[in-house]
């Protein structure tokens, strides 16, 4: 059987628990006269200290007393607090409302704290003990007190592999955690990004992979270097062809490319080189 929490007023404080959180709180200031209501509210604990005399209320010591309870309680999920005080007042469901509305008048100081968090380590043991503690304690009957209780090869085996599997599964965690860490602080190699991430990350453009424009222009040149030099019909063919191509290549050059409005007129400046081309290999023919 599980152990039983109904009336572990510690333990539900731990896990966040604003009722048990008073009912700690009232228990250790009981002395100082000093009563406590508390309300969650915005992310943030605000508890309301109510005294009947001004003295009882002395901020610097109340303050102090309150962030020692409760940073030994470690409420889960709770990292702001805030602090009022006030003469004690009768009964309000609605008091903090009231103190939102005029704090002025309804307080006679109000100060924040932020507790001291547990880092990542401390919060994955504190959880395993938990869990711990409640598969392993048991209700007893008050007959089964006075009764063996059999070892069970089967129970302990079944213990052992739940043992291990929190441990793994705290250090899975773990590990999890590194990677997430790392790869926000850009220090993870590629190698370990998921193939799914891997594609979303843009990638450079191989040399093989010029846009028309450069291609275009390449090939322009080598035509206009090789007319200085042609002499046969044939070569004059090939020129043309390549004049040509070069103007083919500028046509397909999108509009949104920087230089676009200057491909348009290389366009038509190539194809009357490809034409002229044309042309002396006509003259050479004869």
């Amino acid at each position: 059987m599980m152990v039983n929490r109904t009336n572990d007023i510690a333990w539900q404080a731990r896990q966040g628990s604003v009722a048990a959180i008073i009912q700690v709180l009232n228990e250790q200031l009981a002395n100082s006269g000093v009563r406590t209501r508390a309300i969650y509210h915005d992310g943030v604990l605000q508890i309301l200290c109510e005294a009947a005399t001004l003295d009882k209320l002395e901020q610097s010591t109340l303050v102090k007393q309150i962030q020692q309870i409760i940073e030994s309680i470690k409420p889960r999920n709770i990292g702001r607090v805030n602090i009022n005080s006030r003469l004690v007042q009768e009964q309000q469901l609605l008091w903090l409302e009231e103190i939102i509305r005029d704090p002025e008048k309804q307080l006679l100081w109000s100060e924040e704290i932020i507790l001291e968090q547990p880092n990542i380590f401390q919060q994955l043991i504190k959880n395993y003990q938990d869990k711990k503690s409640e598969s392993g304690k048991l209700n007893f009957t008050k007959n089964q007190l006075y009764q063996p209780i059999p070892i069970n090869n089967k129970v302990k085996k079944n213990a052992w592999n739940r043992m291990f599997f929190s441990l793994t599964l705290s250090l899975f965690v773990l590990l999890l955690i590194s990677m997430i860490y790392a790869v926000l602080n850009g220090k993870l190699q590629n190698t370990f990004i998921p193939e799914t991430a891997k594609s979303l990350i843009p990638t450079q453009k191989s040399p093989n992979s010029e846009d028309s424009f450069v291609i275009a222009v390449r090939i322009a040149n080598q035509a206009s270097d090789a007319g200085k030099i042609a002499k046969t019909s044939t070569q004059w063919l090939e020129i043309a062809a390549d004049w040509q191509r070069a103007s083919d290549l500028m046509s397909n050059v999108p509009p949104s490319h920087s230089r676009y409005q200057e491909a348009q007129i290389r366009t038509k400046l190539y194809k009357k080189y490809s034409e002229a081309a044309q042309k002396e290999a006509q003259k050479n023919k004869l």
